[in-house]
């Protein structure tokens, strides 16, 4: 596959606690240039960067990183202030506790209340599948489909492993025809990008594109 179309499934990211503003515009520069899905940053940042770049760049931000476990009103906070500052695209981050505790309708209620302040703009809902059984992983699946979020996404990047084709393969088979997949965590090489596209993957988080693919 040419770089060229595989930057067009990267979210280009960084999410680094001790991200700096260099750090920030080399990557949006970066994104302008290879055209890539979209740039995944930090919230604080969000605002400059649509300051600064207006209307070139598609910008992500995460609700909820990397843990996930901030009550739902805290994520709403966190996703009005971040649709307000100019994100076309929020990556939230399930709460485990529910998941943990059997708790699946909290997690699929919670997924639907930032759909709704979302609107037409997408939303992402992180999984962290390394921490989930596979009866946990497929009821993650159906509860990102019943609430109607956009895409699936498989982990931050900050949890104990990060993405697998297995994962990606049993998501594409569990969720509804309507729910893309992102694959993220410990995606570093051109092989690997061509991996997950092929198991279904609409989406990639990545880090290291520019220096995978050239």
């Amino acid at each position: 596959m040419e770089s060229k179309k595989i930057y067009e499934y990267v979210d280009h990211t960084v999410l680094k606690p001790y991200t700096t503003w260099e750090n920030i515009t080399k990557l949006c520069d970066e994104a302008i240039a290879h055209n890539t899905a979209s740039v995944c940053i930090p919230s604080c940042y969000v605002k400059r960067v649509h300051e600064t770049y207006g209307e070139k760049l598609r910008i992500c931000t995460v609700v909820g990183f990397p843990l996930g476990y901030a009550n739902t009103e805290g994520k709403v906070a966190e996703t009005r202030q971040a649709i307000a500052d100019g994100a076309c695209e929020i990556d939230m981050v399930i709460n485990l506790c529910d998941v943990k505790n059997g708790d699946y309708q909290a997690v699929e209620d919670e997924i639907r209340t930032l759909k709704h302040i979302v609107g037409d703009k997408v939303l992402k809902v992180i999984v962290e599948t390394c921490y989930l059984t596979e009866k946990e992983k497929i009821a993650m699946c159906h509860a990102v489909t019943k609430a109607e979020a956009d895409f699936i996404k498989t982990s931050t990047g900050f949890g104990t492993a990060g993405a697998t084709l297995e994962d990606v393969r049993l998501m594409k088979e569990h969720v509804g025809p309507k729910v893309k997949i992102k694959a993220a965590g410990g995606i570093r090489s051109r092989e690997d990008m061509e991996a997950y596209i092929e198991a279904g993957c609409q989406r990639i988080g990545c880090s290291s594109a520019v220096d995978a693919l050239g």
